[in-house]
């Protein structure tokens, strides 16, 4: 039986596992087969909205978004391989991590979803931080309820639960209350111990409202936390119709618990295991490593969040990544145009990119800042697109590509060298995976200078957190009796594949650690560009 007539009788069977993730820019529908490979995908471009100085994304921009992307997810399988899906052997959902949804007794929206990129939160996310001596990020959900408490909001006494988007998602469609442990320590802190919320700091964050006399406690409005494995409900009739709105998707299918963009992201790179990391570059960056214990004190830099199966992580977050680096691209682009060029975006990128590393080490005096929003692990509120050079500069393609890589990965960086060299974190391999490492070579060999530890890509890595929540939702379908996820993923889906292996270059290394000095004493440059330029 050829290939494609197996697929088409493994989807018609429902033994297919489907997974959905809403990153920031694309919502990713992704079909997998037994044998974990993906089969079919559709895809959903969106934007986050700056309305009320408050970046959201609407309820309809949602339902439409998930809608199209599994509705295109459909039509490619019937174009692939002629069939139709009415029955799934599982399904998962997972988001960009953080943010703010809360919801009343009637389960409506009480505010605009809050996402993750806001930088709202300064005040009550460093109280917080020092009531629980655990760092706290503006973008956590702890953080936003905490400073729409300081604001005096009025909608918070009515607030019935307090979710991230996947759990959102998940709720609507199976209508439980839960979120895996991985995307639930980007709400409130985890106590690796029990895989819960952590209960000291419940009751130390209740008894600092309780003056306000809210009917609510603080558990009573977070979701259950599940760990990978668990099964996390079931499709209803009319989830079923709120997903495939052509009504052939039967109910009944189990959910996997409902995970974050970085729990999908060490998932989709294999990288859940002790002392490995992995780093997703995209619109936003984030690099993680699973650590062998916790860190000697807070930093401010580093937040703790888990595996999906709850082991301590140390990750630098970053707000800003590709999007300014995109940009310039796009220039390119329009530029070619209007020379009456047609040129492939994917060929314009790998040019562009592969140019980089003819660069100077030090990208030769030039400086880029790449934020388009604020970033707090440099202490910026807003942000600045901003291109700097001295006038004796090496101004050439291969420097101006080379400092907007750079400058994609710096905050990333400072960030990793508090983890790596003053906490002495132990990294044996990292994978990187999202837009940046696309093009062969480039992104990888720029993040290896700057973590000086090997970086791993797999072929895979194009594919994703989408792919990383059905590989979840496989594992809790078809995992044997006590098989962990480390075992799962070793075993079944990446045996034998290691990806392409990059070592650090000793002269990138110095090269980056360099320019880190020159970006780093520069961010007065950035801030004057904020203050300024309103």
């Amino acid at each position: 039986m050829d290939h494609n007539k197996k697929t088409k009788e493994m989807i018609e069977q429902g033994k297919a596992v489907l997974g959905i993730e809403f990153g920031s820019t694309r919502i990713k529908a992704v079909l997998i087969g037994e044998d974990e490979v993906p089969i079919a995908s559709g895809e959903h471009d969106w934007e986050n909205r700056l309305e009320n100085g408050i970046w959201t994304y609407t309820l309809e921009d949602i339902w439409t978004g998930l809608q199209d992307s599994y509705q295109k997810l459909t039509n490619n399988v019937k174009q692939r391989y002629d069939a139709e899906i009415t029955q799934l052997a599982a399904i998962g959902f997972s988001a960009m991590m953080h943010g703010y949804m809360v919801f009343d007794k009637a389960g409506e929206l009480l505010v605009p979803f809050r996402t993750w990129r806001n930088t709202i939160t300064e005040q009550a996310a460093a109280q917080l931080t020092e009531l629980f001596d655990y760092n706290i990020p503006q973008r956590w959900s702890i953080a936003h309820l905490d400073q729409a408490i300081l604001n005096n909001e009025a909608h918070v006494e009515n607030i019935d639960y307090l979710v991230t988007l996947s759990g959102y998602i998940h709720w609507q469609l199976t209508g439980e209350k839960v979120l895996g442990v991985g995307e639930a320590s980007g709400m409130f802190p985890i106590d690796i111990q029990t895989k819960d919320f952590n209960q000291r700091m419940i009751e130390q964050f209740d008894e600092r409202i309780a003056k306000k006399g809210y009917y609510w406690k603080l558990r009573d409005i977070l979701p259950k936390v599940l760990s990978a494995g668990e099964t996390a409900g079931v499709l209803t009739a009319q989830g079923a119709k709120k997903l495939d709105v052509s009504g052939k998707l039967q109910a009944g299918i189990p959910l996997c618990p409902p995970e974050g963009d970085a729990g999908t992201g060490m998932v989709a790179t294999n990288s859940v295991a002790v002392c490995t990391g992995n780093v997703s570059a995209g619109t936003s960056v984030f690099g993680m490593v699973v650590m062998e214990k916790e860190l000697s004190k807070v930093y401010p830099e580093i937040d703790l969040v888990t595996t999906p199966t709850g082991n301590l992580v140390g990750m630098v977050h970053c707000n800003n990544c590709t999007s300014d680096l995109n940009a310039w691209v796009n220039l390119f682009k329009e530029f070619a145009e209007s020379f009456g060029m047609s040129i492939d975006m994917n060929d314009l990128f790998g040019t562009l990119y592969k140019k980089a590393l003819e660069g100077d080490k030090d990208c030769g005096g030039l400086l880029a800042y790449n934020y388009f929003s604020g970033e707090p692990v440099t202490n910026l509120e807003e942000g600045r697109p901003l291109f700097v050079r001295k006038p004796d500069a090496k101004f050439n393609l291969a420097n101006f590509m080379r400092v907007h890589l750079m400058a994609s990965l710096s905050v990333l960086k400072a960030g990793f060298n508090l983890m790596l060299k003053e906490e002495g974190v132990k990294v044996d391999k990292m994978l990187g995976h999202g837009g940046l490492f696309k093009t062969k070579g480039v992104g990888q060999s720029i993040l290896a200078a700057a973590i000086d530890a090997p970086v791993f890509v797999m072929d895979t890595a194009g594919e994703g957190g989408a792919w990383g929540i059905a590989l979840l939702a496989s594992y809790m379908a078809h995992k044997a009796d006590n098989e962990t996820l480390d075992a799962y993923l070793n075993q079944k889906v990446f045996a034998g594949q290691e990806g392409s292996r990059i070592d650090p270059d000793p002269a990138d290394v110095k090269g980056f650690d360099e320019f880190l000095a020159v970006y780093t004493a520069g961010l007065p440059i950035e801030q004057s560009a904020v203050d300024m330029f309103r």
